[in-house]
């Protein structure tokens, strides 16, 4: 008996498996614009850009992001947090497509989630099945996972190249890769050059209210047009989307007489991202009296941390390296390795946001440039909340990266 019931419970979960497997398959045919987005920066950005651009070209289009905090975002421009009992799972992509069939979208972009390599093919072979993927760049991050040499993470990000479709990317370097990967799978490749990023003008980028990059706008730019909405009608909707929650922004507080300026550039996790926008943002504020460079640590990202404590010794220097969060221990290791001085390091992990602020204004002089780089969970997220609300966003800002 006991065995006849295990039998019947076997084939009543391979049944329940096979119906939800049929459902899923009806969801995705019910969605005729299907758009994959990955990479190692930007992806967040460019989903909701090329959402925007598809909104404002009367395309229902439903998104989600992974980002800084998951996000649903409906037809409407409207979003609500990703429900996730369990943790993150690739699983719930099935959940995210089941909604946009709801809301009987026309398009859905969604950004890539998965960091290993077989989840990611898995992302995309049988969750979303894409018509339009996206690889946006590939660099150095996650080596832990995806590594250990950035090449192989191109690899993994090659991953999510459609099947008969097309792929968009903004990537150089690594461009002969993805060809191989597109003619591999019978795609064709879309490779959006150095000529569209410059004909992105100033002006246009003036009419986002944060800190972005060219790069991102021509990639969703190029996407959107592919599918009949002009330049202009695109620029319109991707002006009006809301930005992702961990996105490029300056705040400027004004503090008994010193003036400090502090960058949220947390998002950008690989050293060459970090380095360019630690470079923008001197040029920014060259009038600064103290450069402050605040790695926000995490334990689970030892890697990561490891590979920002030996690069930004080598980058312009800052007067001091403060080092906050979780696991400082292997940032503070690696950059002594490559000669960093142990006395330009403050460590205050676990410290509250207040303390760290008060440590700031120590050293401050007369103005003072802060720079928040290496993780946005954490304390990296509260911390540029901190800083927001206390002061105010910097008008004017470059939104491009020098």
């Amino acid at each position: 008996m006991g065995a006849l019931m295990l039998l019947i419970v076997l084939a009543t979960l391979i049944i329940l498996a096979l119906a939800e497997a049929l459902v899923h398959r009806r969801n995705i045919s019910a969605i005729p614009i299907r758009i994959h987005v990955n990479g190692t920066r930007g992806k967040s950005s460019v989903t909701r850009l090329i959402a925007g651009g598809l909104r404002a070209g009367n395309i229902v289009t439903c998104a989600k992001t992974t980002g800084t905090l998951a996000r649903m975002i409906l037809p409407d421009g409207s979003e609500y947090p990703v429900f996730r009992p369990a943790g993150a799972n690739v699983i719930e992509q099935v959940r995210i497509v089941a909604t946009a069939a709801n809301y009987r979208a026309k398009a859905i972009v969604v950004e890539c989630m998965a960091l290993q390599p077989h989840l990611q093919w898995l992302c995309e072979s049988r969750f979303l099945k894409s018509t339009h993927g996206v690889i946006t760049n590939a660099r150095a991050d996650h080596l832990d996972v995806m590594g250990p040499k950035e090449e192989d993470v191109a690899w993994a990000l090659a991953g999510t190249t459609p099947v008969g479709a097309t792929l968009f990317t903004a990537e150089k370097k690594y461009l002969p890769l993805f060809e191989a990967a597109a003619r591999d799978r019978g795609s064709a490749l879309a490779a959006v050059g150095p000529e569209e990023v410059a004909a992105i003008t100033d002006e246009e980028m003036e009419g986002f209210s944060y800190v972005e990059h060219k790069e991102n706008v021509a990639l969703a730019l190029r996407v959107c047009q592919s599918l009949g909405v002009d330049r202009e009608c695109a620029l319109r909707g991707m002006w009006k989307a809301p930005p992702d929650p961990g996105v490029m922004t300056i705040s400027s507080i004004r503090f008994f007489g010193r003036q400090i300026h502090f960058v949220n550039a947390f998002a950008a996790n690989d050293p060459e991202s970090t380095e360019q926008l630690w470079n923008m943002a001197i040029g920014q504020f060259p009038e600064a009296d103290r450069r402050i460079a605040l790695f926000n640590c995490r334990t689970d990202r030892a890697t990561r941390s490891e590979q920002l404590g030996r690069a930004c010794v080598h980058w312009q220097a800052a007067d001091y390296y403060l080092l906050m969060g979780s696991g400082t221990y292997f940032f503070v290791k690696s950059a002594i390795s490559e000669g960093m001085p142990l006395k330009k390091m403050l460590v205050v992990e676990n410290q509250s946001e207040s303390d760290i602020f008060e440590m700031i204004i120590e050293r401050a002089g007369r103005s003072a440039l802060v720079v928040g780089m290496g993780n946005t969970k954490g304390r990296g997220l509260s911390l540029a909340r901190f800083f927001h609300n206390r002061g105010s966003l910097k008008e004017g800002a470059r939104k491009e990266v020098a």
